[in-house]
């Protein structure tokens, strides 16, 4: 009868494990602007974390606003496995605004060609101006020696 017991709570807790179809794909783990003010960049971007299995074949995408451009930044990557979270950001901006919210989309796509199986958006914004940060690396190199510009 004890084994009974321990194998009723072993199939109880495995039937709790059990994975929620309905539930969301993808979340959006953090994200925002990044000014490095010592190599003059600004970007932003943003971690997704699975929230439940991705499919095999599947692809990520991300599509960021850029500043003074109506086409957006595109950049994928491919669904591994085992991988816990995944990384998007823009390249090195120009123009951007204080408080104006720049739109994300992350897309989850069947292939890199395939359809779309679920699509996620989310706004980021900034509180620094950019044009009040230097205009050219304060530093070069490894060692980050003094820019003699």
């Amino acid at each position: 009868m004890r084994h009974f017991s321990w194998l009723l709570v072993v199939v109880l807790a495995l039937m709790g494990c059990k994975e929620d179809t309905n539930a969301p794909y993808l979340e959006f783990a953090g994200g925002g602007f990044i000014f490095n003010y010592r190599n003059a960049e600004a970007f932003y971007g943003f971690v997704a974390r699975p929230l439940r299995s991705l499919p095999d074949g599947s692809v990520i995408e991300a599509q960021f606003d850029i500043p003074n451009s109506s086409t957006p930044y595109v950049v994928t990557e491919n669904v591994k496995p085992g991988m816990l979270q995944f990384s998007f950001r823009t390249p090195d901006l120009k123009g951007v605004e204080k408080g104006h919210p720049y739109k994300a989309v992350m897309r989850l796509l069947a292939s890199p060609s395939g359809p779309e199986l679920a699509r996620y958006e989310r706004s980021f914004h900034t509180d620094v101006e950019q044009a009040s940060l230097p205009q050219k690396p304060l530093v070069i190199g490894p060692g980050y020696q003094t820019n003699p510009n």
